[in-house]
């Protein structure tokens, strides 16, 4: 199997995986929601998209597929505890108005990740990165 898309399948999958079991020790169930769900503890986003750029630099070394998924990946880690945090917040923000003044309807929002959250999900997929490589 391609190396790349073995280290992005273990990076992503794995992240998630992970994700699932913090949240089975953390509240005791896990609904089919939790699987789709955006947001927590790792970010799976960042682990796919650092390793993506780790993957393409080990393979390639400083080449220009490298210098665009490493872009890619700076978009997504930022987009990740920035823009879609923030949004997250308003979200919940929404949420407790529309609460207030009664208004009843189904309103989904996700919180985006933490810093901490990016980060471990990032060195998650960079490990997973150099052990495909290295190691498989």
């Amino acid at each position: 199997m391609n190396k790349i898309i073995l280290a992005l399948l273990l990076a992503g999958f794995g992240t998630q995986l992970i994700k699932i079991l913090v949240l089975w020790f953390k509240y005791k169930k896990i609904t089919l929601n939790d699987l789709i769900v955006t947001g927590g503890m790792p970010s799976s986003h960042s682990a796919f998209a650092v390793s993506l750029a780790t993957s393409i630099y080990l393979l390639e070394g400083t080449s220009t597929a490298f210098a665009i998924s490493l872009v890619l990946a700076f978009i997504v880690v930022r987009d990740s505890f920035g823009v879609r945090r923030t949004v997250g917040e308003e979200g919940h923000v929404l949420v407790k108005v529309m609460k207030k003044l009664k208004i009843k309807t189904k309103v989904h929002y996700t919180l985006g990740h933490t810093p901490l959250q990016v980060l471990v999900g990032s060195l998650i997929g960079f490990v997973i990165s150099l052990v495909v490589f290295y190691l498989l």
